[in-house]
């Protein structure tokens, strides 16, 4: 009998512990963040798995896109399968300065504990010099709007309230883009690194006041904007992709975001450096092989949009 009754309190401890960790699980980034998760570009690829990853892990979450249909989608999605509160904000990040006055009244009141500056844009779906983008002059003010003032404006946004918690987290996603200069894609290679030393330098300025900015700059991932790339050894969906480097979060600033991506970064680099991209050789080679496969990128690219609608 008092085996059975030995047997039975060790039995209700384990059990016990369990539910401790599982709660300790779902809470431990909202308790030590806070209640909600801002999330740009948040209706497909990087940004809706950041989603998805983050109302999983226990915090409620604001979603920021241009289309409100979408929107809401995926704010019902989350709601029924994560049981969490959800937000919604329609607004097109391409429209510069204007639109933020807009956000500070809808994220009014909430304790935002970590940003997700996520959306972003090339200003082609294919290799192109500077000059032979399609329509220049709104397509380049676009990029630049939705690449870097986001990321500045919305991280301006949500500091303060971090700041005076003591705690917060941001993260700025990147690309491998940044990592050395990319002839024909030279205004999205640009934003990318800017991206990047922005969330360097807001880390050094913000970490001795608790707050933790990292910037994550992904190799290949299967989303709209590789034009959905399909999913091998080399190449993450987005939402592995996003557990992975969500796992990061604590133990770098700057990651690539996976073990494969990372991999990627290292053999790129060490074997295909900067100053090689640069050369006029490289260039040239470069511009073929664009023309060569503009086609099958354009029929691509097609297939994608006709898959959102």
């Amino acid at each position: 009998m008092g085996d059975i009754a030995e047997c039975s309190w060790y039995s209700l401890l384990l059990c016990s512990i369990g539910s401790v960790m599982v709660v300790y699980y779902l809470l431990r980034w909202s308790w030590t963040y806070g209640q909600w998760a801002v999330v740009t570009g948040a209706t497909s690829g990087i940004g809706r798995a950041y989603a998805e990853e983050l109302a999983k892990r226990g915090l409620d979450i604001v979603l920021i896109s241009c289309s409100e249909d979408k929107l809401r989608r995926v704010a019902k999605e989350i709601e029924s399968r994560y049981k969490r509160q959800t937000h919604v904000i329609q607004t097109d990040f391409t429209e510069g300065h204007s639109i933020y006055s807009a956000i500070t009244q809808q994220l009014e009141g909430l304790q935002i504990g970590i940003l997700v500056n996520n959306v972003g844009m090339n200003y082609t779906g294919v290799l192109a010099n500077f000059l032979d983008v399609p329509d220049p002059d709104q397509r380049i003010t676009q990029v630049i709007n939705c690449n870097t003032l986001s990321v500045t404006q919305m991280s301006r946004l949500v500091l303060p309230g971090m700041l005076q918690r003591g705690k917060g987290l941001i993260i700025n996603i990147s690309s491998e883009a940044d990592s050395q200069p990319q002839p024909m894609l030279s205004v999205y290679s640009a934003t990318e690194i800017f991206v990047t030393y922005f969330s360097r330098c807001l880390h050094a300025e913000c970490r001795s006041k608790g707050i933790t900015v990292q910037c994550v700059a992904p190799f290949m991932v299967s989303t709209n904007m590789t034009h959905n790339v399909p999913v091998n050894p080399l190449v993450k969906s987005a939402a592995s992709f996003t557990r992975d480097a969500l796992n990061t979060v604590g133990y770098t600033t700057y990651t690539s975001g996976c073990l494969t991506d990372a991999l990627q970064h290292f053999a790129l680099s060490n074997f295909f450096p900067g100053w090689l991209c640069l050369t006029s050789f490289c260039v040239q080679r470069m511009a073929k092989f664009a023309r060569s496969i503009e086609p099958q990128l354009k029929e691509r690219i097609a297939e994608t949009r006709n898959k959102q609608d």
